[in-house]
């Protein structure tokens, strides 16, 4: 990514507005008419605005988006900070109110075709937001916040979440709306997974000439410990040096910036990482090793 795109703010406001709008019509025109479920909490908010319905109470789900992300927002701003939280809280609120204000329409009779494009949508309604360092929040700042207090992911609540909302679909609607659901979820994912990445952790390889730069920018944007290969390219002969970094994906944004920055005409590969042994340290303990080598 380049720099325009990742600090003017109108690429972030535009890219926020797209998403919102994304992530409404997958509700309202494709999932909520056909009965089919998003995953997290939107899905969970489908699934109150459906049952509230047999009260004779119609509240859109949107109003229920809204209701979950204010004390989840609220709890990011505290626990995270304003930077991630802000975008992502106000993502989560234009969504909100698109989802009230456009209307249930139903597009296709067709629920596969409702299950597909809902959830091709919803996927890019998420995977835009992560690429330019912010999300759709909901359960994304559930787990940064998980992430900064643990180290560890939602993998498991987010599967939990998930199957409590494919379980409710088919007892109190019918299996094949919760096999659409499973259909809608994983279109969402694998969505996510081209436009983002899937994997909770990445290492990254850097092909740099300018590695000592590359180096001090990294250690004040994300503090993470770096190895420092030497390498030598087979196309121009010359020496240069490859830098090794493991991350989070949340800090995925950070690297590329930090790295476009310093040395626009490096080369960087990222490997999916399947474990790590050792100590991979979260923000809480970056800060505080940041701010002992500021003291030092």
């Amino acid at each position: 990514m380049t720099r325009w795109n990742d600090d003017n703010p109108f690429i972030k406001i535009v890219i926020l507005l797209f998403s919102a709008v994304c992530c409404a019509v997958a509700l309202n025109v494709f999932l909520i008419p056909s009965n089919i479920f998003a995953g997290g909490l939107n899905g969970i908010a489908q699934l109150l605005h459906w049952g509230l319905k047999f009260t004779g109470a119609d509240i859109s789900t949107g109003w229920f988006i809204l209701a979950f992300n204010l004390p989840i927002g609220i709890m990011g701003w505290r626990k995270i900070g304003p930077r991630f939280t802000a975008w992502s809280f106000a993502n989560a609120i234009v969504t909100s109110v698109l989802t009230i204000v456009i209307p249930e329409v139903s597009v296709s009779h067709n629920a596969l075709l409702n299950a597909l494009f809902g959830g091709i949508l919803t996927g890019i309604g998420i995977g835009f937001p992560f690429r330019f360092g912010f999300s759709t929040g909901g359960m994304d700042i559930i787990a940064m916040v998980l992430q900064k207090t643990t180290g560890r992911s939602i993998g498991t609540l987010t599967m939990m979440l998930n199957s409590g909302i494919i379980a409710v679909a088919g007892f109190f609607i019918g299996w094949e709306n919760a096999l659409f659901t499973i259909i809608t979820i994983y279109a969402t994912s694998r969505m996510v997974d081209t436009i983002h990445t899937r994997h909770q952790k990445m290492t990254a390889l850097i092909v740099t000439n300018r590695p000592d730069e590359l180096i001090a920018a990294l250690r004040e944007h994300l503090f993470r410990g770096v190895t420092v290969l030497p390498s030598r390219g087979a196309f121009s002969n010359r020496d240069n040096s490859t830098l090794m970094i493991v991350i989070s994906r949340y800090e995925l944004y950070d690297l590329q910036t930090t790295v476009k920055e310093t040395d626009p005409d490096s080369f960087m590969n990222m490997v999916a990482t399947v474990d790590i042994a050792g100590n991979f340290f979260d923000e809480d303990k970056q800060a505080e090793l940041r701010q002992s080598s500021k003291q030092g």
